[in-house]
């Protein structure tokens, strides 16, 4: 009789959590969720970084030189940045359910205009409305996270999600081009557009209508967190440490090609290798969090301009090239996790009603520094040469080697008095 006792409880206990389950939404299990958070980062990556690997196809087609294709990654990456933080900021009194809907219907929008688009100026308005939102759901979706996994594993598993939209930057590049080979520019675009359709559908479907995440802020309250120094100093640290690459990556289609005299079929290869580095860049990245922190970033945006130097040292000398282009993939996301464990420790230790606001700064910044180092590498390109933009990257990774070690300084001033209290 007890046992049938606690099965009956077993089972009332059972009704109600599914009943309260299915009261706010949550008609999928949280690793479903999860799984479909990081298919979201993938697939914003994918629509953001498709055009990359097909910039040269796109000119030829639209008419337009290479440097003006690339305004397609820099406009995108400026809507991007200026659009998220004000979104995070200007919504604060939405509920997040509804603001995922609307960010989706619009991302789904934008990837379509660019499917349809006829002209290199309706192709850039298309990138602009899918930049404008990319960064925005992103931040959202993050929000879920803690309500779907124990405390011990939200940090990682939001590096994961950032993770998946790193990854899709290098193999949608090589991915798109592929198509673009096998059929024609255009048709990477659709293949963009179906699977951000298909994940965006599919995370409506499934996540909460509400949660613990639903906390109210004024624009007011979050502005507060933008002033904290330790935020500024993540954020150029994001500028020049990914800008420092992007004079390079925004334009390696054609360096590979041009430069070092790759078919286009080696090329695809080539970027192909580059992603499996950025892969493992991605784990390194939170395996140096784990291990020793934001310090290390000091030595690491050292060594990648050593890397990047190379590439101005090396010439159009083949397999050492293409040796430090595997490395400076290597590098490229070493950056990552440090930083976001940084604005999520500083929102949650100070600015806990800007949690939104928080995970919206690593896209932000991510894309701004995209945005600045395609801009210097489209100047580069045009001016002294692409063989130059190796060099220009290396200064700006220095740059940011003494940006770590500032903000290094600041986070630990800023932990001293509350060890004392």
């Amino acid at each position: 009789m007890a046992q049938v006792r606690e099965q009956a409880g077993a089972l009332r206990k059972g009704g109600r959590q599914a009943a309260e389950r299915a009261g706010r939404g949550f008609t999928a299990s949280p690793r479903l969720c999860i799984a479909l958070l990081v298919a979201l980062g993938f697939a914003l990556g994918c629509s953001e970084f498709v055009v990359i690997g097909i910039e040269p196809e796109i000119a030829d087609a639209l008419g337009v030189s290479l440097s003006q294709a690339g305004q397609l990654i820099s406009f995108f990456s400026v809507a991007y940045a200026v659009l998220t933080p004000v979104l995070a900021l200007t919504t604060g009194r939405f509920r997040r359910f509804h603001l995922l809907v609307a960010y989706a219907v619009v991302l789904n929008v934008g990837n379509l205009m660019a499917v349809l688009a006829g002209s290199f100026e309706a192709l850039l308005a298309a990138r602009v409305v899918i930049g404008a939102v990319s960064g925005a759901i992103l931040a959202v979706g993050v929000t879920y996270i803690p309500e779907l996994v124990p405390a011990k594993h939200v940090s990682m598993v939001i590096s994961v999600v950032y993770a998946a939209f790193s990854v899709a930057m290098v193999l949608a590049t090589s991915l798109g081009k592929m198509i673009a080979d096998a059929l024609n520019w255009h048709a990477a675009i659709v293949a963009a557009f179906a699977l951000t359709l298909i994940v965006s559908v599919a995370l409506v479907a499934a996540l909460p209508r509400e949660g613990k995440g639903d906390v109210t802020a004024t624009v007011g309250e979050q502005l507060k967190m933008l002033g904290d120094v330790r935020v500024l100093a993540g954020v150029a640290i994001f500028v020049f440490g990914v800008g420092s690459v992007y004079v390079f990556y925004a334009y390696v289609s054609p360096y590979l090609e041009n430069i070092l005299g790759l078919t286009s079929a080696q090329t695809s290869m080539a970027l192909m290798g580059y992603g499996v580095m950025c892969l493992i860049s991605n784990l390194l990245s939170g395996l140096i969090e784990t291990r020793l922190g934001m310090r290390a970033l000091i030595g690491t945006f050292v060594l990648q301009a050593a890397l990047l130097a190379g590439l101005f040292a090396v010439g159009a000398a083949t397999v050492p090239a293409l040796v430090l282009v595997m490395a400076v993939g290597l590098s490229m996301y070493l950056v990552s996790t440090p930083c976001v464990a940084m604005f999520m420790d500083t929102a949650a230790r100070d600015y806990p009603t800007a949690l939104t606001l928080a995970t919206s700064l690593e896209p932000m910044s991510f894309n701004i520094g995209i945005a600045f180092g395609t801009a210097v590498g489209g100047a580069v390109v045009g001016g002294i040469g692409m063989g130059y933009a190796g060099l220009v990257g290396a200064v700006f990774s220095l740059v940011a080697s003494v940006l770590v070690a500032f903000a290094v300084h600041q986070v630990a001033r800023r932990r001293a008095p509350r060890a004392q209290a």
